[in-house]
């Protein structure tokens, strides 16, 4: 099963085809990750709290 590279949290396969790049079978970060987010086809860290 996916998970997040991040944090480890179970991710579906659909998040995992549509967020990832194609050569990656597990996200860099999901939804659950609090420090970092996605931006473009870039990772950074999360400039304020993410709620959950």
């Amino acid at each position: 099963m996916p998970e997040c590279q991040n944090c480890g949290s179970f991710v579906t396969a659909d998040y995992v085809r549509v967020f990832s790049p194609n050569d990656l079978e597990n996200p860099r970060v999901c939804p659950r990750c609090k420090d970092k987010i996605r931006d473009g086809s870039t990772i950074r860290e999360a400039r304020s709290t993410r709620r959950t």
